[in-house]
């Protein structure tokens, strides 16, 4: 039998009736040139063009034809056309969908098909048409048996006979793919799609994991592995799918047999440690899927009961350890984490608190905030206290609250990270503990710690501006401020600079209330001489008087700090502190803890009348007092419901 394809309304052509092999009955729809695609049964055939290496052409048409195996190209319709090229389909073939970008610069649009060997980038004129192909071909990958590597299979056949010794020991002695090798691998241990492209600059995933393992490789002779251990992390912190794969290539790497732990001697350098030293940093920093962690413990108990090596027997129980209590990290640990899990030992962590003191913390690597504030507490003997403490992310410039199940190991990475950015930078980061929730503030004695606590975070509300004074308190409370550090006045007394004591903020707004020109200065429309040569001298003389104003403030200002100083002689240090925050409690959100919420009203709502409170949804707030509700908008629900449950105790014991 021939068929026959009508093209126009002339022309009639003869093809093969082998690329219409399986269909039912004679009747072959038309194909026209203005819509070269068309389906027959589970079939696709059409115009496509691909695009090709070489020559003066950089696309070509062909014939396309999509079976249930594979998509084919043909030289052309006729009887003696040639099949010039094949992309047999599997489940691990992938599909780059139509995209805008292409084609405007191309004018035409592109779906490209992955396979193992081949890519085909095809372009059409209508993207119904390149739409249709993608999803036919998408439809023959799902359709396609899942592709399982040989490492997966062994991995189940061990998971069958993990009971079975014998077996097990048979299956590592016979697949070298199971175990340590120094030879390169030339494909991933675990099936990724092909042509997945990886974002952040990386190639394809199954390339990556090739260059991963030859990264592991590099780690036996590096005389300093800590950066390359950090940048195998970042990698797999980056593309999530190679964190399997490379918890199959540590374990492949740190696995062994019956027969070279009977020959090995103990004085024999073992060239696994480093592998051992990385999986112990990833058991740490990611968990792996089920089944691959289900893998990871077997081996962790076969590597135990084998006494392959004392440090490494350590090595799998620290491993085993670390694994039930590992979540997912955001940042790749810090040299001085990873220093401390190569040697498998806890990290000291300062911590300072107001004033200048500061406690060293024995953190692991899953150490929380809570347990650190813990900690403190004990520290400082703050354990008694009504009132809540935290830790804040600080430099002089701005802090933040750390929520209370944050890991700090992240923080310090974060805080390595940012140093690392700009080294030079006068505003490092640091951890401080502090007051966060004041519940009880007549009850603190003044001798204790929390004491100087209180005194020392209202001193930073002031100077931020975060407390509402008139100017002549904020000069009392500048004036207690030099009272409390230095003793009585003395003018040869090195006082600290202006904005350590009083806020900058206000100083800034008397600057602007004179006028930035002087008298007699003409004035010009906005814009009439913006970009003249003249406007922008005038714009850097105005920025010259208004930097004048600022120094004349700042001179004004503290002068009259300095003698309301004068008029303290005789204040001790506790009487300064005790007359500062008389001064600041005439405030009535004196104690506050600051949240950004916004609500219909505002009003003072005494902590005995709440009868209930709860989350309405993810940014609402929802405290019942009496028959009323009162409603909080804020993105920091989970901080807020969380200090309501840690305050109930004290709230009743109050």
């Amino acid at each position: 039998m021939k068929c026959f394809l009508i093209i126009g309304s002339d022309t009639h052509l003869c093809i093969d009736n082998k690329l219409f092999e399986g269909l039912e009955g004679d009747f072959i729809p038309s194909v026209t040139l203005t819509q070269p695609s068309i389906k027959l049964g589970e079939r696709w055939f059409g115009w496509l063009l691909r695009e090709v290496q070489g020559g003066w052409l950089r696309q070509r048409r062909f014939w396309f034809v999509l079976t249930t195996d594979s998509l084919d190209y043909y030289s052309g319709l006729d009887r003696d056309a040639r099949r010039l090229g094949m992309l047999v389909l599997t489940s691990l073939c992938s599909v780059l969908w139509p995209d805008k970008h292409t084609y405007k610069q191309t004018g035409y649009w592109s779906l490209t098909v992955y396979g193992r060997k081949h890519c085909y980038r095809l372009f059409t004129k209508h993207y119904n048409e390149a739409v249709h192909w993608a999803c036919a071909v998408q439809k023959v990958i799902d359709s396609k048996a899942p592709v399982e590597t040989p490492t997966q299979l062994l991995i189940r056949d061990i998971e069958e006979n993990k009971f079975n010794p014998e077996v097990v020991e048979h299956i590592y002695e016979h697949n070298p793919i199971l175990r340590y090798t120094q030879s390169p691998l030339y494909a991933p241990l675990l099936p990724f799609p092909y042509g997945n492209m990886a974002s952040k600059g990386y190639t394809s995933i199954r390339e990556e994991a090739v260059r991963l393992f030859n990264c592991l490789q590099q780690l036996e002779l590096a005389r300093e592995p800590i950066p390359l251990i950090q940048g195998i992390l970042q990698t797999c912190l980056d593309l999530r799918l190679l964190r399997d794969e490379l918890y199959c290539q540590l374990i492949k790497q740190t696995s062994v047999t019956n027969l070279r732990v009977q020959t090995q001697t103990r004085t024999q350098p073992n060239p696994q440690l480093r592998y051992w030293q990385l999986l112990t940093c990833m058991s740490c920093t990611f968990l792996p899927s089920c089944s691959i962690l289900r893998y990871l413990r077997f081996h962790l108990k076969r590597v135990q009961s084998l006494n392959v090596d004392p440090e490494v027997e350590s090595y799998a129980s620290f491993i085993a350890q670390a694994l039930e209590k590992t979540r997912g990290r955001e940042c790749v640990p810090s040299w001085e984490e990873i220093q401390g899990l190569m040697g498998r030992q806890e990290i000291l962590c300062t911590v300072h608190y107001p004033g200048p003191g500061c406690c060293q913390i024995p953190i692991t690597s899953h150490t929380t905030a809570n347990e650190v504030v813990r900690k403190m507490a004990e520290r400082l003997g703050l354990q008694e206290s009504r009132n809540t403490f935290a830790l804040f992310e600080q430099n002089a410039c701005w802090e933040k609250a750390i929520g209370g199940s944050t890991i700090i190991a992240d923080v310090i990475a974060r805080f390595e990270n940012l140093s690392a950015k700009d080294p030079d930078s006068d505003c490092q980061c640091r951890l401080c503990f502090k007051l966060y929730c004041l519940l009880d503030t007549d009850n603190i004695s003044t001798d204790s710690i929390e004491y100087l606590f209180l005194y020392e975070q209202c001193h930073e509300m002031v100077v931020r501006g975060q407390l509402p004074a008139c100017e002549d308190d904020l000069l009392s409370l500048a004036a207690l401020r030099l009272q409390c550090l230095l003793g009585d006045f003395s003018a040869l007394s090195p006082y600290p600079p202006l904005e350590q004591l009083f806020p900058a903020e206000v100083v800034e707004a008397r600057a602007l209330l004179a006028p930035v020109d002087p008298p007699g200065c003409p004035s010009f429309p906005g814009g009439l001489l913006a970009g003249t040569l003249w406007g922008h001298k005038r714009r850097q003389e105005q920025d010259q008087r208004l930097r004048a104003r600022l120094r004349e403030e700042g001179a004004v200002v503290m002068s009259a700090i300095l003698e309301c100083w004068k008029a303290l002689a005789g204040y001790s240090r506790r009487d300064s502190m005790a007359a500062y925050l008389t001064i600041a409690r005439q405030w009535s959100g004196f104690g506050y803890s600051e949240l950004c919420l916004s609500s219909s009203s505002l009003e003072s709502l005494p902590i005995g009348q709440i009868c209930s409170y709860g989350v309405s949804d993810s940014n609402t707030f929802r405290i019942t007092a009496g028959d009323r509700d009162l409603l909080f908008e804020t993105s920091k629900v989970s901080r807020l419901h969380s200090g309501y449950i840690i305050n109930i105790p004290n709230w009743n014991h109050n």
